[in-house]
């Protein structure tokens, strides 16, 4: 009688803790996980492709009623990455899960081998379907056209943002006309160029004095001095 009034006291406490303790349900954090990185990555270009990797069963946290995934500081939806989860409850936990991420992109490639210097054209260029898990290349040709190359690159080659440039608008030796606007007037004079500059590139111009500035190279070819 003893040893059963024993089991029954063990019984109704091992129910009480069970009661009182509800440990979190790994497939919900995998699915907070999932539609975070749905709607993180809904506007990327390319197909994202993605696996979270299994959860370590012995992992024991708390059930949570309100859980939130986040992306730690300096960490980018692609390639192998750590995604968290907090749980917003009073007593809250926090947890990290690795996730796969690839993306599928029709990335701009050279056509053919292509020389520093080169103005790039639509027949210097294609577009080649590649699988990468780093944020790189170009999927817009019109980031492409027009501009030109640093250095020789061999046919296949992704081409990438720092391997071009806008084309010189202004070059050294130019003679060129400078803008100044100011609040309700504007000057103009002449000068000669001591760099090559594109667009929105810096140039440096000597005007008659001999006195050098600063200018900002534009489309047409002026240079543009600001205030």
């Amino acid at each position: 009688m003893l040893a059963m009034k024993k089991f029954l006291l063990l019984t109704s406490l091992l129910l009480h803790f069970s009661a009182s303790f509800a440990a979190q349900d790994h497939a919900a954090l995998k699915e907070t996980v999932t539609a975070f990185i749905k709607q993180q990555t809904a506007g990327l270009a390319g197909k994202v492709a993605f696996s979270v990797e299994p959860i370590d069963s012995r992992l024991v946290l708390d059930d949570c009623s309100r859980m939130e995934a986040f992306l730690p500081a300096g960490s980018q939806l692609i390639g192998r990455v750590s995604v968290g989860v907090r749980c917003l409850d009073a007593k809250g936990w926090r947890v990290f899960i690795p996730v796969q991420i690839k993306i599928t992109r029709n990335l701009i490639v050279s056509a053919r081998p292509l020389s520093s210097g080169q103005t790039l054209s639509a027949q210097d260029i294609a577009k080649q379907s590649t699988e990468t898990m780093q944020d790189e290349g170009i999927t817009d040709e019109k980031r492409v056209l027009g501009k030109v190359l640093r250095y020789n690159i061999s046919a296949g080659t992704i081409i990438r943002p720092e391997m071009l440039r806008a084309s010189y608008t202004v070059r050294q030796g130019q003679a060129v006309q400078i803008t100044l606007h100011g609040g309700g007037f504007t000057l103009s004079n002449s000068g000669i160029a001591l760099n090559n500059a594109g667009p929105g590139e810096s140039v440096q111009v000597r005007i008659e004095s001999g006195r050098v500035i600063m200018g900002t190279a534009t489309e047409d070819g002026s240079v543009q001095i600001n205030p």
